[in-house]
């Protein structure tokens, strides 16, 4: 299976969406709760669907709709979920206020982080060994996992709820999107073994919530999903100038001459709440609380396919397209 897609949301359903036809291949009931968020991992082999409460890992290759593991132990909505690099453990954040790192093999703890509050989202670094999550009362934390302490962390709009994270795939970025449509950027960087912060813009992105912020594997987009009904992608040069000098405080969006909007991809009908870029960076797959999950074509933004099959809003998408080696 060289593409896996999938989409879950309010309706208690994932489903496997074949990418260029259309057809829905494989239904998966979900009759806890809703599916918040959706990953699959590096090798293709599962699907991690996160609800409220638990992390169920369903075999993707199988017809089985039963979970082959599950990991229970949060005691509020599953936020977010990632996939080590080789498959080793998984991260988990949750409303319950915890960061939670679970090995893959037995389900067991590995690690406890808490936000003592919300915790909205969370990533992995692309060096395995740091996390970055975002909490309700505006943190953006990174998570040293080697010496199992907050490395840093970051206020740019304190009591505003920061609702997503991410991470360049060569490490040189991180972007975080809030409950006022900001997007706020920083740059990178190892010293001494340890990860350093430089700001490097601020930009209002949306009118009203940001639900997603992602960067494209080729490092060149961003995309953000909002609650205004769209989808933006937005140009990355890290190359051009920015305008925010040394430390300087985030707190109020500067303009986005560093990262100019490229299109808005406004078919949507309702909240836009989460995307995936396919691993070539050309296309991507939104998923909006109108039932639909749209595959836009970046280049010229048209919507290639629609996919129709929830019966509520589908909140969640997963996208590997990754060539296996």
């Amino acid at each position: 299976m060289s593409v896996i897609l999938c989409t879950a949301g309010y309706d208690h359903t994932i489903r496997f969406w074949e990418a260029l036809s259309g057809i829905c291949s494989r239904t998966i009931q979900h009759p806890d709760s809703q599916v918040n968020r959706l990953c699959i991992s590096p090798d293709k082999r599962f699907l991690a669907a996160a609800g409220n409460h638990n992390v169920k890992l369903f075999d993707v290759k199988s017809t089985n709709p039963q979970p082959v593991m599950t990991f229970a132990g949060h005691t509020g909505n599953i936020t977010g979920v990632q996939f080590h690099c080789e498959g080793k453990w998984i991260v988990t954040s949750s409303e319950d206020g915890f960061v939670k790192v679970w090995h893959t093999k037995d389900g067991s703890v590995q690690r406890i982080y808490d936000h003592k509050c919300a915790v909205n989202d969370v990533v992995i670094h692309p060096n395995q060994g740091e996390l970055v999550a975002c909490d309700r009362a505006g943190g953006v934390k990174i998570w040293d996992l080697g010496e199992n302490l907050c490395a840093q962390e970051l206020y740019p709009e304190e009591d505003v709820s920061m609702a997503s994270v991410t991470v360049a795939s060569d490490g040189s970025l991180l972007c975080a999107g809030n409950n006022s449509g900001n997007v706020y950027v920083w740059r990178m960087m190892q010293s001494h073994g340890m990860t350093t912060m430089q700001p490097i813009t601020s930009f209002q992105a949306h009118n009203a919530y940001i639900t997603r912020v992602l960067l494209s594997p080729d490092v060149r987009h961003l995309a953000t999903c909002s609650a205004d009904h769209n989808a933006r992608i937005w140009s990355v040069d890290p190359t051009q100038p920015h305008n925010v000098k040394g430390n300087e405080n985030l707190a109020k969006p500067r303009g986005n001459g560093a990262f100019p909007l490229e299109t808005s991809l406004d078919s949507h009908q309702r909240w836009v709440w989460d995307c995936a870029f396919s691993a070539d960076s050309a296309y991507l797959v939104t998923a909006c609380s109108d039932h639909y999950a749209r595959l836009w074509e970046v280049g010229t933004q048209s919507v290639i396919r629609q996919y129709n099959g929830h019966h509520r809003g589908a909140v969640c998408v997963a996208l590997n397209d990754f060539s296996e080696r």
